[in-house]
């Protein structure tokens, strides 16, 4: 596949007007039709250009449109990968992060677990406000109990994003996306 075509099927953040809350994730022949049609602006460059036979583009990897567009909210759809992203490969009892050493061994994505806060055997759902990642050490250390029982304590409170589409967008998206998502 050529760069060009690679290119194309890239992604571009579009975000609100005015307000800059994210939209949704498109594509950059969208996004250059957005700019060309003039309902939007370039918020972040990629660095990247399209070429065409007359043309050169610059590849945006934010844009904004022009003006605000009243959207209803949407609901976040939960899933475990989106609250692994979420929590950014954080355990939410230790604090462990990705690359942090633990008994010896260097934590990877894979050493990362969903744990549910109340256990699935006690009534426990597949909710964001009810699973938080965890390592595996703590998942293992809390096994079917509540926090409280295991003698364990939250980090933090786990919360639905606000812009649940995007969660999963996130972990593979570039990091200039990150400063325009609030998780």
């Amino acid at each position: 596949m050529s760069s060009s075509a690679m290119l194309v099927q890239s992604r571009v953040l579009l975000l609100n007007g005015s307000t800059w809350e994210p939209l949704a994730v498109i594509s950059v022949q969208r996004a250059i039709n957005l700019l060309l049609d003039e309902k939007a602006v370039v918020v972040e460059e990629s660095g990247e250009f399209l070429r065409t036979v007359r043309d050169k583009f610059s590849i945006p990897s934010v844009i904004a449109l022009r003006r605000y567009i009243n959207v209803p909210r949407r609901h976040a759809h939960w899933s475990r990968k989106g609250v692994l992203v979420r929590d950014n490969y954080t355990c939410i009892y230790c604090g462990a992060q990705l690359g942090t050493l633990q008994r010896g061994k260097v934590l990877a994505k894979a050493d990362f677990t969903i744990d549910h806060i109340v256990p699935r055997s006690k009534g426990g759902r597949d909710t964001w406000t009810n699973t938080a990642c965890a390592c595996s050490a703590c998942n293992h250390k809390k096994g079917d109990r509540m926090p409280n029982d295991a003698g364990m304590r939250l980090r933090w409170e786990p919360k639905t994003p606000r812009t649940s589409y995007l969660v999963i967008a996130l972990g593979t998206g570039p990091a200039t996306w990150k400063r325009y998502v609030e998780i």
